[in-house]
């Protein structure tokens, strides 16, 4: 018979906290660090789109996106 590792109460503590730290530290690069850094985000934007013109390559002809909750003053 295979020799089968027994799963103590200590080796079941380290596998659950490695998934659990493994799982934090994807959760951290993708959702805590962006909304840490929107400046360094908005930046890197300005610059992938400098030069693009967005009416010209806004598909068929519907208009730009704009704020619908943006109030403007009469």
């Amino acid at each position: 018979m295979a020799n089968r590792i027994k799963m103590t109460p200590i080796r079941f503590g380290l596998t659950m906290a490695a998934f659990v730290g493994a799982v934090g530290a994807a959760m951290y690069s993708v959702f805590i660090y962006p909304v840490q850094h929107v400046d360094y985000y908005k930046e890197r934007q300005s610059l992938n789109r400098k030069g693009i013109k967005q009416e010209d390559i806004q598909p068929g002809g519907m208009r730009v996106w704009s704020d619908p909750f943006d109030r403007k003053s009469s």
